[in-house]
């Protein structure tokens, strides 16, 4: 059946979120897109740390200039403001990419900046789900599973033009630490690879990643996790194609999972924080997009710590998500995710087990 334009358009939302940015100037080799979204949410849960307003505005540029034949420079920048804090209070901005880089044809892309980890390639194909998933194992400023700063990449799509596909990325992460970041936010040297393959126009793509990076004296003296290296290796899949969306991850991280919570170690009530020696994790989502703009979406995320200290094996994170997406058009939509927590009421670390429930309206452009 041919699609309606309405099924092509989110389609194409889904598949780059500034598909639809606008193009404020284009001339000469230069060339600038502004994108952003407003999205007006309110979570709704027993857990009073989370129910509430959760609205906020995102705004963004990317840009590219054509230096010759062969080179072109791009730069990209995104920038969020909270919309449910007070006026003048100074936690509400945050830049969330920042950085910079050359583009040499088939040659491939080098970068610099605050991006996106190596491992997130993969991460990617779950992040689907409208509001919560995506956090077995991708943590902001956590090594290189998610955003980051510091990160040097280099890309290359199609393996250099001779195979159409392939593609593979390697990235270098500079030592963060001594600037009054938190403990489980620093990260020593490291390093990170991926690989994908576009499987022609059969919608199947399967990719692998991998990153090993240096802990900090702080890290390493943590009474949780313990060892000289954070390491992390992940694979997974995802479809896309004929209206439906499946993908599936599995991934497992050393020394690099942060973990809080309250345990008992040896009859006393202890509190723990620090990071898992290993850490196994999943997420699998299936959507479908029909027609007339209606995306339900159904996802089942878990994150298992092994071998915590004192605690043994433990449940970091494990859920069932239910949503729905409804596309006005390109730019309008509506939403309901609801998060089902399956972790037991008597779970090791004392972590909060209510569900939660996210209604929100997003206008993006």
């Amino acid at each position: 059946m041919k699609k309606s334009t309405l099924a092509l358009v989110v389609m194409g939302v889904m598949a780059a979120s500034a598909a639809q940015a606008a193009e404020v100037y284009n001339k000469d080799g230069n060339k600038l897109d502004l994108y952003g979204r407003v999205k007006a949410e309110h979570y709704f849960s027993d857990n009073a740390s989370v129910d509430g307003d959760q609205s906020y505005i995102r705004l963004g540029f990317k840009g590219q200039t054509q230096i010759n034949d062969l080179l072109t420079g791009f730069g990209q920048w995104e920038y969020q403001v909270a919309a449910n804090k007070v006026e003048g209070d100074p936690n509400t901005a945050k830049t969330r990419l920042a950085f910079a880089g050359l583009k040499a044809g088939d040659y491939g892309s080098f970068d610099y900046g605050r991006n996106y980890g190596v491992l997130y390639n993969v991460a990617a194909y779950t992040d689907m789900i409208p509001e919560f998933g995506d956090d077995s194992f991708v943590k902001t400023d956590n090594f290189m599973t998610g955003r980051a700063n510091g990160l040097a990449t280099y890309r290359n799509n199609n393996f250099f033009g001779l195979v159409d596909g392939l593609k593979f990325a390697l990235q270098y992460q500079g030592k963060n630490e001594n600037d009054g970041r938190a403990a489980s936010k620093a990260n020593g040297d490291g390093f990170g690879t991926s690989l994908s393959y576009d499987f022609g126009d059969s919608g199947f793509t399967w990719g692998a990643a991998y990153s090993n990076s240096n802990r900090t004296l702080t890290q390493q003296e943590s009474s949780w996790g313990k060892g000289t290296d954070a390491e992390a290796w992940t694979t997974g899949f995802k479809y896309d194609a004929n209206k439906i969306y499946l993908a599936a991850i599995y991934a497992e991280t050393r020394n690099m999972t942060p973990i809080s919570g309250t345990a008992s170690i040896n009859g006393v009530n202890t509190k723990v924080s620090g990071f898992a020696n290993k850490n196994q994790a999943m997420e699998i989502v299936a959507q479908y997009q029909f027609d007339f703009g209606l995306r339900p979406s159904i996802g089942y995320i878990q994150s298992k710590g092994k071998d915590i200290e004192g605690v043994g094996d433990a449940d970091l994170v494990k859920y069932i998500d239910v949503a729905a997406t409804y596309y006005f058009n390109k730019n309008m939509s509506a939403f309901v995710d609801y998060k089902i927590n399956q972790l037991n009421d008597k779970n090791k670390l004392g972590l909060n087990t209510d569900d939660v429930v996210a209604l929100g309206l997003v206008y993006q452009f």
